[in-house]
């Protein structure tokens, strides 16, 4: 994926320009970058500022889009409306997604946008993109609403949004204590992500969030699994922060496979679901998130060992690693085939009461038969999940969301539910309890 950063230079590498390199880097994107700015700071002070000519920043922005097909354009510090003015002059007919990072001050306490160039941003830049991610004081500046309530988020994020932009993101919210959120405003629904509060400072964590969100929209991600995805790995990065100023913490920014990222931040989803020990099959589950157009199970990621019921509980057993699932990694290696926008399954436990509420709930669902399976079929490793798919889906033109079987002698009878990712599939299991 490529993103174009806008953004100033931090030289901590900290925050700014430097750390979307390392964030979007380290999720396998391409990060370019139109410097605005160049900052003098560290971890102990913001020493000062100075701003590119607004020309070479409209010739940095041509030189990039003259050349390179870019996915997602993210948009952090602007400093001032001479800037905010010729960043519009370039992208107003531009049809790639923006993301906006509205950063007005450093957490070392330099100003990265002027006040009075704010009523600026609003009328120039807001309306350019498809998401914004102020954090709680940026957001409160841009609205003029203190939010002490989820009720304040909603009015805030509900005035943030008439400035022409669809899906506001306001991070960082402590509505109980010990607790952090984030609150989502996606079009006209609302929702809140949430993790426990971390004590650790750190430098850099608001740019990391709106740089993986870009990443996670390059890649065709909706906005819920975007943000979900950005707030879980923010929060790794902040955890991992270290010292290597003498002052506030840096993030650090691990290598990951947004792969195995991605499928074991919903798995961990799946196993909170309210009475989710009731539909794990006496096999067990297992839970498979693959590449795009995989070429075996190898490009496939699962449980090394499954997703086991312990009493009411649901335990994850093993690693996740790729060719970790046989069974499941072939279903959707078959499945992919034919339908390519499927990359994820998980199986449950069947019964005719979960059978009714997957056709009530209007999941569109298949099935085959083992008992009609051909026994050179039966007797080979394997073949039978790759042989039950392909019948199931022989006479199909749209992917399935469901597909059941209802056993054979000695085998369980299962439930497999598919979807484009990890997320989608949890998801629709959410809803069977």
């Amino acid at each position: 994926m490529n993103i174009l950063s806008i953004g100033g230079s931090d030289p901590s590498a900290g925050a700014g320009i430097q750390n979307d390199i390392k964030t979007i880097s380290s999720l396998d994107g391409h990060c370019f970058t139109v410097v605005t700015a160049i900052t003098s700071q560290n971890t102990r002070k913001f020493s000062s500022v100075e701003p590119i000519s607004p020309k070479t920043i409209g010739t940095q922005i041509d030189s990039i889009l003259s050349d390179f097909k870019i996915n997602v354009i993210k948009i952090g510090m602007v400093y001032h409306s001479p800037i905010i003015k010729a960043i519009h002059s370039k992208l107003w007919r531009v049809k790639i997604p923006i993301i906006l990072d509205p950063v007005i001050k450093s957490t070392t306490g330099g100003i990265l946008l002027t006040p009075n160039s704010i009523s600026d941003y609003k009328k120039f830049l807001i309306q350019l993109g498809i998401i914004i991610t102020p954090n709680k004081s940026e957001a409160e500046i841009l609205s003029g609403i203190k939010i002490k309530t989820k009720n304040d988020a909603l009015l805030c994020a509900k005035k943030i949004k008439k400035f022409g932009i669809k899906n506001v993101v306001i991070t960082g919210i402590q509505f109980s204590k010990g607790i952090i959120s984030d609150f989502i405003l996606e079009d006209n629904v609302s929702y809140i992500i949430s993790s426990k509060k971390l004590s650790k400072k750190n430098h850099g964590s608001g740019c990391t969030f709106s740089s993986t969100i870009a990443f996670c929209v390059a890649s065709g991600k909706n906005i819920s699994d975007s943000t979900k995805f950005a707030h879980n790995y923010t929060i790794q990065s902040i955890k991992n922060a270290e010292n290597l100023g003498s002052g506030i913490p840096i993030t650090k920014i691990s290598k990951i496979d947004p792969i195995q990222a991605e499928l074991k931040n919903a798995v961990k989803q799946f196993t909170q679901i309210k009475n989710i020990h009731s539909l794990i099959p006496e096999v067990q589950t297992n839970f498979v998130f693959s590449k795009k157009q995989p070429k075996s199970i190898k490009d496939i990621v699962g449980v090394s060992g499954r997703i086991v019921k312990n009493g009411k509980t649901v335990q994850i057993v093993g690693n996740f690693e790729y060719g970790g699932s046989t069974h499941i990694g072939t279903a959707v290696f078959t499945i992919s085939k034919k339908f390519p926008v499927i990359r994820s399954a998980a199986n449950i436990k069947f019964n005719e009461k979960t059978l009714k509420k997957i056709q009530k709930i209007g999941l569109k669902v298949l099935s085959y038969e083992r008992t009609k399976e051909p026994t050179r079929i039966k007797t080979k490793e394997n073949l039978t999940i790759s042989w039950g798919i392909k019948n199931a889906i022989k006479n199909i033109s749209k992917p399935p969301d469901v597909i059941f079987h209802k056993g054979d002698l000695g085998k369980e009878p299962m439930i497999l539910v598919f979807g484009r990712n990890p997320n989608e599939v949890v998801e629709k299991i959410s809803k069977l309890n």
